[in-house]
């Protein structure tokens, strides 16, 4: 479908129409047609509302009920598309609307603005697809879940600094991911109750007098009401910047899963196998197993992240109220929604389908004095206070690593010749289940407390399905 003469929103106080450079720059209609749906449906509610208001008539109402269903499922099969000349989705789905119910069509820009229109597309736009983004999460989550379920059991080292701190349950271990992954969701679901408030109404910036009822429409498109101040609803873009946070901060995340599974598939760490279905090869050497979606996953944190810091850029500056700098604000949102949506399924296949060395894992949870803080906890136990603990454990790592053995070589001589206090029975602590089974406390990684952790963890995962169904 194309026209020869474009139907701008605007221009009756203009001579002549945009050179063509001007037109260029301001069409957005390439990237804002997927609002088309969205567009369709607010142009629904404000025709009932301009019906209520005595606006429309019962019959005119219907003949524009009959056109938007229309639109709407030549939209969804791609039979309309917009024109080259059309400035933006609202002209596309405007001049459709006059090109079929000709005057009519013009009624139904009474009342609002492309401010207020493009606010509250965008709105249903982002929250129809966090839906589909805290889906997308939750599979992740359960992967998780399943694969810890696996190895509550199982010994591996825990790190920090990338150094052999203490033994952990390789269950405990996956297991925080799911944790991190969950505060993402939690932080979708605030930024959701705060982008439920309908912008639709308040025109330019200053409301209309035709007697609309914001509420009304807001409560129709499924938002929780309409916002309180026109001039802050048609400029406040806090919305999209905090989903672009809520976005980056949950790409950081994937990132630092990528690069643990990285090191665990690498030759040094050798914990861990990928499936082939999620992985590459080399060009040039055969042997090559790469782990291509941990190191995408990795790699587009970075693109996430400098959407939000665009957009933030954007908006610093702007005075109050719409500036067609906000135009800038949907680009980054629909590019942070795509490739989230791309990497979160392939990170679930990817890890779904890990494959644990936990006979290595296990062999490794204890090397490099990770029982040290063992010995320091048993001693306070006697009753020796930590501060001395500490140092006599410290001296027990010195004198097994002068010999070059580790801390359960240490004969009880030896022991004894450290510190008074250390009796043969601190051998008993000296094993990788009894280190484990000692950090029984809530949240520890005690077998008995992970399983109790998964199980809850498993009724959040369907909790969260439920409230984003």
């Amino acid at each position: 479908m194309t026209s020869e003469q474009p139907t701008r929103l605007w221009g009756g106080r203009f001579k002549g129409g945009p050179a063509d450079a001007m037109a260029a720059l301001s069409a957005s209609v390439h990237f804002d047609w997927r609002l088309a749906p969205y567009d369709i449906e607010q142009t629904r509610a404000h025709a009932n509302v301009l019906r209520s208001a005595e606006l429309l008539t019962a019959d005119e109402l219907a003949r524009v009920d009959g056109a938007l269903s229309a639109i709407a499922a030549e939209v969804l099969t791609g039979v309309l598309v917009p024109d080259a000349n059309d400035e933006d989705v609202h002209t596309a789905i405007e001049r459709t609307l006059i090109e079929r119910l000709g005057e009519l069509g013009g009624k139904l820009r009474a009342g609002r603005s492309r401010n207020d229109q493009v606010a509250t597309d965008f709105r249903m736009y982002l929250r129809d697809h966090a839906r589909f983004i805290a889906a997308a999460v939750i599979d992740l989550m359960d992967a998780f879940v399943v694969q810890a379920e696996r190895h509550v059991e199982t010994c591996s080292p825990g790190f920090t600094h990338l150094q052999h701190a203490q033994p952990v349950s390789f269950g405990h271990e996956l297991a925080k991911h799911v944790h991190a992954l969950g505060r993402d969701l939690e932080r979708l679901s605030d930024w959701d109750a705060r982008a439920a408030r309908s912008p639709l109404g308040a025109g330019a910036l200053a409301g209309s007098s035709l007697g609309l009822d914001p509420e009304a429409v807001a409560i129709a498109l499924g938002f929780e009401s309409a916002l309180g101040n026109s001039i802050d609803a048609v400029s406040d873009r806090d919305w999209v910047a905090e989903f672009l946070f809520v976005g980056a901060m949950l790409g950081v995340h994937l990132s630092r899963i990528g690069e643990e599974v990285i090191l665990m598939t690498s030759r040094e760490f050798g914990w861990a196998t990928l499936d082939d279905a999620w992985s590459t090869g080399s060009s040039i050497m055969p042997q090559k197993k790469n782990p291509d979606v941990a190191e995408l996953a990795r790699g587009k944190s970075g693109r996430l992240i400098g959407n939000l810091t665009g957009l933030l850029v954007t908006l610093k500056g702007l005075p109050f109220a719409y500036n067609r700098d906000l135009q800038e604000d949907k680009e980054p949102v629909f590019d942070t929604v795509e490739q989230l949506l791309l990497v979160l399924p392939a990170m679930t296949g990817m890890i779904e389908t890990l494959r644990f060395n936990t006979e290595l894992m296990a062999k490794s949870a204890p090397q490099g004095f990770a029982l040290a803080t063992d010995i320091a906890e048993w001693l306070v136990r006697q009753g020796v206070p930590f501060r001395e603990a500490h140092e006599i454990a410290g001296s027990c790592v010195r004198q097994a690593e002068s010999r070059g053995v580790e801390l359960w070589d240490l004969s009880s001589s030896e022991f004894a010749e450290i510190s008074s206090h250390l009796t043969p029975t601190v051998s008993t602590v000296l094993s990788l289940r009894g280190s484990l089974d000692s950090r029984s406390a809530f949240g520890g990684t005690a077998p008995v407390r992970v399983r109790e952790q998964l199980a809850v963890l498993s009724a959040q995962n369907e909790a969260l399905r439920m409230r984003w169904a």
